[in-house]
């Protein structure tokens, strides 16, 4: 602790100096001479039996002078203002989102879970970016429109469910209305990230055109691609994830995209995220100085106010 100005300490011992004046010396064409000190015991709190009034005074006025005094102490806060970018997450929500290949603590778990578990960490940790969800399967709709309250779509991200948008996967149509959304924003950095783990079955224009489009609009698109198989390696499978499309989409949206067959690749892939669209969470705490003047202020009223008392009674 410190103070902020500590010059005013040095008015601490101001009452003493008074008392320790000279007194003014009677006129000498005075009738009466009294003693001094003659008439002290008749004045009510006066004397040698005020010795409580006396340490009233004195701590009401050292705690005066301590809050003219400003004591203060270091602290820090962290500073997060708006980042300027703006982020809309576009969710696969088909059927085979469903599918339990995923294992956390040695148990199965479904890709939707395994990415609601991921992907709500992950926005909740934006603070300062303005975040927006939407959700495709047959259809896209805006399940959050971007908002500087990650903590609500965290939230939204947590209650998707499988059916709500059908069973399909129309990865064009999720990432043409994420576009759109990002076309009425002023933001200086727009990002999509989408994920899926199948197949755009029913999109009606290519994906890689889409992307293509967002890119001319100063947008970056980055794609996930989730599931244990992809077309490439399992072409019959019908869980198999299009990652060589999802991969055109990045590269056509000027994004980078991430191939994640499991939990750890999962965590690891919203690291990396993190790192190329900087989280604005992580600047800085701003260093400052808590004054703490109030506390003696108050102290010197209640004492004042007690004196008060004392002296009417």
């Amino acid at each position: 602790m410190n103070f902020a100005f500590p010059l005013a300490l040095l008015l601490l011992p101001l009452p003493l100096l008074i008392r320790l004046l000279p007194a003014a010396g009677a006129p000498a064409n005075a009738s009466l001479r009294v003693a001094p000190g003659a008439f002290a015991a008749a004045v009510p709190g006066r004397g040698r039996g005020d010795r409580l009034g006396s340490a009233l005074i004195i701590a009401a006025w050292a705690a005066l002078v301590l809050a003219l005094a400003g004591p203060q102490i270091p602290a820090a806060k962290d500073v997060v203002t708006a980042s300027g970018r703006e982020i809309v997450l576009a969710l696969d929500l088909s059927g085979s989102m469903l599918k339990e290949d995923f294992v956390l603590d040695g148990k199965p778990l479904s890709r939707l879970d395994a990415v609601k578990r991921v992907a709500a960490r992950f926005v909740a940790a934006r603070r300062g970016d303005r975040i927006g969800l939407v959700i495709f399967g047959d259809r896209a709709y805006v399940a959050q429109p971007p908002t500087f309250d990650v903590a609500s779509v965290a939230h939204a991200i947590d209650i998707a469910q499988i059916g709500i948008s059908g069973r399909s996967t129309a990865i064009s149509d999720g990432l043409g209305l994420a576009t759109r959304r990002l076309l009425q924003s002023d933001a200086r950095s727009k990002v999509i990230v989408l994920l899926s783990d199948g197949v755009d079955t029913s999109g009606k224009v290519p994906a890689s055109d889409a992307a293509r489009l967002a890119a001319s609009h100063g947008m970056r698109v980055h794609t996930i691609a989730l599931g244990p198989e992809d077309m490439e390696s399992e072409p019959e499978s019908r869980d198999a994830v299009d990652a060589a499309a999802l991969r055109a989409m990045a590269d056509a949206g000027g994004g980078v995209s991430f191939r994640v067959r499991s939990m750890d690749d999962l965590v690891a892939m919203a690291a990396t995220l993190d790192q190329l669209e900087p989280n604005p969470m992580k600047r800085p705490p701003l260093h400052y100085w808590r004054p703490l003047w109030v506390w003696p202020a108050g102290a010197a009223m209640v004492l004042a106010v007690l004196l008060a008392v004392r002296r009417r009674t």
